[in-house]
Parts: C-alpha cells; sequence; structure tokens
C-alpha cells in the first residue's frame, strides 16, 4: 500500500454502523451508491436477471455525476466499429497506451483487464441496451497510438447518461431514486449488510451487495489537500458537486486498501472568462497555448491533465489558447462543448495573431512570432521549439483564441478492487458484499496529473460498473 494512503480519510468520523444498532426499513437486492456513469451500468447489468431487485440512490437532484461532464467518450479495442472502419487492434495495444502513459505506475493486471473487457462493454451497451456510439476516426487524443474512443451524440457525456437513465427507468426491477444519499455502510462482522440513506431522514437499506458508484473527493479540498499536489489545490474546481469521496471513506473504514490517492485528471484549458471547456480537440487538430509573455511554455500534445499545472505556473494561472478557422469549422457541430462554449461567447476572433493575442491580455508581437515559429515547424513536419509533432498544423488568417486555466476534473486513486470490482483489503481478502468503480476505486493512472490517458475515467467507470453489476448478480444467495 502507498505510504500516503496509510492516512485513512476516516479517521474520526464514522462512517459505518453496526447491524445491531440498525432496525431495517426496506431491502433489496443490490444497492447502488451514487446514479453516474459507474452506478447506472451497474445497475443495468445487476437487473439482467428480472428476479433481481436493484436500486439505485442519487443523492444529487440529477443522476449524471462526472460522466455527464466528460465527452463520454469510451476508450476500448477490438471492436467491431473499429473493424468496420478497418481498424485492427488489441486489448494489449491498448492496455501498452494506458501504462506507457503512466509510467507502469498502474496495476498491470487490472489494467490488462479493464481493456480485455473493454470491446465486450462497448458491444454490451450498444447491443444489448441499445446505447448510441459511434468511432471517432477524425482526431486521437494525446499518447493514443489508434482510433479507440467510441463517442455518444455530440460527444457529449450528458447524452450517454441521459440514455443510460432512460433504459434504467424502463427497466421494471430497477428503483432509480434522487436527492437520496447514501450516509452510511451497515456491517456485520466486517461484511456489509446495507446502508443508511436519506436527506431528510434516515431510512436503513438492507442489501444482500452494495456497490459504492459515489466517485472520487475531488470536490473535498480537505481530502484534496492532503493528498494531491500543491499546485492543484489552487485550481478551478470543474467536476461534479458530489464528488466529496463518501463511497472511498466508506471502503476505508472497513479495511479497504487505498492506492494512487495523489493521482488525479487536470484539464489545461477552462475558458477563464466564461467558465466553459474548451476541448482539447482545438489542441490537438493545432492550436496551440502561449502565456502572458506570448511564449509557448510547454508541449501541449503530452497531455491535457499535466498540462494544466503547467497552465497554473503561468503569470495568473492563466494562458492564451490560439487556433485558426479550419480548427473552428471542424469542431462546430462536433462537440456540444465546443457549440456551447461558442455560444456563450468563448472565442474571439481577429486577422492577425498579434491584435488577437493583445486582446487577450497577452504580448501580441511576441505571440504573432511564437506563431510564425510554429508554423514553420509544422510546414517541415518537424519537432517545434517545445519539441511537439503531434497535431500540428500551420495557423491562417482569421485567428480565434481564449484564456483559459487550469483545472481539476477528478481524482484517480481509491479503494483497490479485484477483477469483478470488490474492494480488498490490504491482506488481499474481500471486503464481503462490497463493490466499487470510477472514482471510488483505485484508477489506472499512476499517480501525480501525468499518469492520466484520455478515457481512463470512463473505462474504470463503465467497466468497473458492469463488472460489479454481473458479479453482484450472478453471486446473490
Amino acid at each position: 500500500m502507498d505510504e500516503q494512503a496509510k492516512r485513512t480519510p476516516s479517521d474520526g468520523v464514522t462512517e459505518v454502523v453496526s447491524v445491531e444498532d440498525i432496525d431495517w426499513d426496506v431491502d433489496t437486492d443490490v444497492l447502488v451508491a451514487g446514479g453516474g456513469g459507474t452506478g447506472l451500468v451497474a445497475a443495468l447489468a445487476a437487473s439482467e436477471d428480472p428476479e433481481t431487485r436493484v436500486t439505485v440512490l442519487e443523492k444529487a437532484p440529477h443522476c449524471g455525476g462526472n460522466t455527464s461532464l466528460s465527452t463520454g467518450m469510451i476508450p476500448a479495442a477490438g471492436t467491431r466499429l473499429q473493424r468496420e472502419a478497418g481498424i485492427e487492434e488489441t486489448p494489449a495495444d491498448m492496455a501498452q497506451d494506458i501504462l506507457e502513459k503512466n509510467d507502469h505506475q498502474a496495476d498491470e493486471e487490472r489494467v490488462a483487464y479493464l481493456c480485455e473487457e473493454s470491446a465486450n462493454l462497448v458491444h454490451w451497451l450498444v447491443d444489448d441496451w441499445d446505447v448510441t456510439l459511434h468511432l471517432v476516426d477524425d482526431f486521437k487524443y494525446p499518447k493514443h497510438s489508434e482510433y479507440r474512443m467510441h463517442a455518444p451524440e455530440g460527444r457529449n457525456g450528458e447524452n450517454l447518461v441521459a440514455e443510460l437513465v432512460e433504459r434504467v427507468e424502463e427497466t421494471p426491477n430497477i428503483e432509480l431514486l434522487t436527492n437520496a444519499p447514501v450516509t452510511k455502510l451497515v456491517a456485520e462482522d466486517g461484511a456489509v449488510r446495507g446502508v443508511v440513506a436519506g436527506r431528510t431522514h434516515d431510512e436503513a437499506i438492507e442489501a444482500k451487495k452494495v456497490v459504492l458508484a459515489t466517485d472520487g473527493f475531488a470536490g473535498n479540498r480537505e481530502m484534496v489537500t492532503e493528498y494531491c499536489e500543491e499546485d492543484i489545490e489552487r485550481a478551478l474546481y470543474f467536476g461534479s458537486d458530489g464528488n466529496t469521496g463518501d463511497g472511498v471513506r466508506f471502503g476505508a473504514e472497513l479495511g479497504g486498501e487505498l492506492a494512487c490517492m495523489d493521482a488525479y485528471q487536470g484539464h489545461a484549458t477552462v475558458a477563464s472568462q466564461t467558465g466553459m471547456l474548451s476541448t482539447y480537440a482545438v489542441v490537438m487538430n493545432g492550436g496551440i497555448l502561449v502565456n502572458e509573455a506570448g511564449e509557448r511554455f510547454g508541449n501541449e500534445s503530452s497531455g491535457y491533465s499535466e498540462f494544466a499545472i503547467d497552465v497554473l505556473k503561468q503569470p495568473g494561472g492563466q494562458a492564451v489558447q490560439l487556433f485558426d478557422e479550419r480548427i473552428f469549422r471542424k469542431l462546430q457541430g462536433s462537440f456540444d462543448d465546443f457549440d456551447e462554449a461558442v455560444e456563450h461567447g468563448t472565442y474571439h476572433s481577429a486577422d492577425s495573431v498579434d491584435e488577437l493575442a493583445t486582446r487577450l491580455g497577452a504580448d501580441g508581437e511576441r505571440a504573432a512570432e511564437t506563431v510564425a515559429a510554429y508554423n514553420e515547424a509544422a510546414t517541415a513536419g518537424e519537432p517545434d521549439e517545445v519539441g511537439r509533432v503531434d497535431g500540428t498544423h500551420p495557423l491562417e488568417a482569421p485567428f480565434y483564441g481564449t484564456k483559459v486555466t487550469g483545472s481539476l476534473f477528478h481524482t484517480q486513486g481509491g479503494l483497490v478492487v479485484d477483477e469483478h470490482a470488490r474492494v480488498l483489503r490490504t491482506d488481499g481478502t474481500v471486503v464481503t458484499n462490497l463493490y466499487a468503480g470510477g472514482g471510488t476505486a483505485c484508477g489506472i493512472s499512476g499517480h501525480g496529473a501525468g499518469g492520466y490517458l484520455s478515457g481512463n475515467g470512463l473505462t474504470t467507470a463503465l467497466g468497473y460498473g458492469r463488472l460489479a453489476g454481473i458479479h453482484a448478480r450472478e453471486s446473490l444467495e
């Protein structure tokens, strides 16, 4: 176990109560705490035996969590959608990209298994539950060696969540309740027996299996300060309000092992003036970032998570994102996030880099020189001044841009789980009847921000959600 993770986040706070102190109000077979991507997928997987009663409790007024704030893109290797596009890829290829990104700091066995299951996940969603997904084959996020992103309409997580919620609500043996936070686990001799939930009054729900799908702790400033690097503490938080570490604390009090608690996903290009996400597809199609001096300050294609820290280290924690009309037109109508940012007046345009950069608070003359140097390298197909070769393309007038800042999206550390998403103790034994996925579970990004490969979040959210639901259903007594 990581030295850092030995500091149990539930110290001094009781998150688990004894069954001896509980009078049950209702009962269910599988109780899912959280209605984001992990919880909704877990519920669908658990419900496939019509005799299995499934209850989903979401503490927010609406389902979705961080999945609804994402692009909804699910990485998967070896899918028929890839084959139809002429792409032959193995799960090992996908696993290699993930592990190379995190310097092999993640659990290689878990990475390999999630990658092996990724095609099954996509086919199950599309074929069994009629969820809309298409292969993204017009750009790649940093460090992806192949087109493997499977996206919902508009490349928008809200659309994915809407379809999942619709499927849940159409399934007779699933009950979905919102404004219903799980506040405690109920245990007997270390085995989970149910939960206590409710916002205005407590209700004790007996359950044969409990899935913790409450996401991570990025919305809990105290936990972020305790576990994550100093620079991200002051970043804009851009995740779901409900990510307060509930599930992590629940599992830890029952002896669940914690790992990679310093891991998180940042993002380098949240627009400072409107608070809208400026999709990183802008960068990967040829856009660049400069600081107020009009200078590049790092290789943008290294990854949007770690580049968030580079942005935060610039004066005022700000940078200027520069691109051109070619990129603007290419992204319009393809990304809901981009269209929404445009509607909110996020982007400015001008016929010269000098004019545009000056308007956005940067040294215009120097920015123009920077773009000229970038264009020269891109035209020649050579590494530019920061060593970038991925996604480069000469920028031409008219130019577009916006002022951006680094942000914190979600954490990637949490409870260690097995191949069935069952929570494990430090001695390798299973916490009986308890599962975890998504941000509640230890992710596959290793440590810090640099190990995050785009899609890692949904790989563990939907991947572990499905595996948890299947095992919970199949292991019911």
